[in-house]
């Protein structure tokens, strides 16, 4: 049996499926619980490197609460007098930290697979949100017939070669939500691409909102200057030019 057999009866969920606001406006819930997940789960693994906790500020979660978290993690401080650099306690300008000092690291503690930074990866992934979902809750309880891995490779029939070094790791009541909605794996997956969506485009509420204000005032100035072209034009469009021609004098010689 091969495999483009065994993988028709797999289809990616839609948009409407995963519930993913794409293009939409994000709800902050769902950024806070996504961002939850991430923090509790993926980060144990994923980096997010291109988020500073400044930008959590206001979209997840309030300015006391992003300091707490930065003051959490330690942070290499300028060097002093001596050359020396120390660690200080983070702060907002911070960004998130990486799970490993570098990518050796990384690859010897997953069996030589490199972990791949989320902050575009809504983005660098064909299908987007919908790949990301459909890869987080596409674990089967156990490889189809006729499927052979290599050894350390998890089955999973939306990753390309189906073959994928990350195990599942989203389960029923894995995290506890704040706001008690129930933490299924659906649930779990959908608030984290959310998040995922934010992070690689966390400016796109307020370019969509300038967008808006650019389409109104743009609009007022084309109606204003049409009328301002009509006002002006209006007498010269409108005049009447007589030609009168010269009498010639008339006489006998």
């Amino acid at each position: 049996m091969g495999s483009r057999t065994i993988l028709k009866d797999f289809r990616p969920p839609s948009v409407r499926q995963a519930m993913v606001n794409k293009g939409t406006r994000l709800t902050i819930n769902s950024l806070r619980r996504g961002f939850q997940v991430y923090r509790e789960v993926c980060s144990s693994c994923h980096s997010l490197s291109r988020i500073p906790y400044r930008s959590l500020v206001g979209v997840t979660h309030t300015v006391d609460e992003a300091k707490a978290m930065a003051e959490e993690n330690e942070y290499d401080s300028e060097p002093n007098d001596e050359g020396e650099i120390e660690k200080r306690p983070g702060k907002l300008s911070d960004y998130l930290p990486n799970p490993y000092k570098n990518d050796e690291a990384a690859r010897a503690a997953n069996n030589g697979a490199l972990p791949p930074d989320l902050s575009l990866m809504v983005k660098a992934r064909h299908g987007g949100c919908n790949y990301i979902f459909s890869l987080l809750t596409g674990y089967p309880e156990e490889a189809p017939p006729g499927v052979k891995l290599a050894d350390g490779l998890n089955f999973n029939p939306y990753f390309p070669g189906t073959g994928i070094a990350m195990a599942r790791v989203l389960y029923n009541e894995l995290v506890e939500y704040e706001d008690g909605t129930p933490a299924t794996t659906s649930q779990m997956a959908k608030d984290v691409v959310e998040f995922l969506n934010w992070a690689a485009e966390p400016e796109m509420d307020q370019r969509k909102k300038m967008g808006m204000k650019v389409l109104v005032i743009g609009s007022a100035l084309f109606a204003l200057s049409v009328w301002v072209k009509r006002y002006k034009w209006a007498p010269i469009k409108t005049r009447k030019i007589l030609y009168n021609p010269p009498v010639k004098a008339g006489g006998k010689h």
